[in-house]
């Protein structure tokens, strides 16, 4: 059976409310999930790493620079890329599914490459984009989750 890997992708600075819901995303992604992956630095990245940490799943932090030593301390597998922000293509490359929580120019990159690539994208409060599944709740995030992981 393959193993499952979740993305999650948004700002690297976040306010207190949205840290708090990619804590609770990751935790619940744990469920569905066999791996999380990121770009592994702070704000929604580091929470949500916290999270799906805190619940006994493996992190996977695909990083800009080339020091290991840059992810955040919830990050179990730190990968060092020194491509920048080209290597946003490999966060959701490395992902069967994308939660994408608010950001910037960024995470509008790599929701752009989700489309590109076919790999499904939702939107938990982020861009409004044809072609990306909007929701409104964590719960309705790891239900649309569940429903690409687990077809049928």
């Amino acid at each position: 059976m393959s193993q499952t890997v979740v993305g999650v992708i948004g700002g690297r600075v976040c306010a207190p409310e949205v840290e708090r819901k990619a804590q609770e995303l990751g935790m619940k992604l744990t469920k569905v999930a066999d791996y999380l992956a990121c770009g592994g630095l702070g704000g929604v990245m580091e929470a949500v790493c916290s999270g799906f940490k805190a619940a006994g799943g493996i992190t996977i932090g695909i990083l800009p620079g080339y020091d290991k030593k840059d992810a955040n301390a919830y990050v179990d597998i730190a990968i060092p890329t020194g491509l920048g922000l080209a290597r946003n293509v490999l966060v959701v490359k490395a992902a069967d599914v994308v939660v994408a929580l608010p950001g910037e120019a960024g995470t509008l990159s790599e929701i752009a490459y989700c489309l590109q690539f076919g790999i499904p994208v939702i939107s938990l409060e982020s861009w409004d984009i044809k072609g990306v599944i909007k929701v409104k709740t964590v719960d309705d995030a790891i239900r649309e989750v569940k429903k690409i992981l687990e077809p049928g």
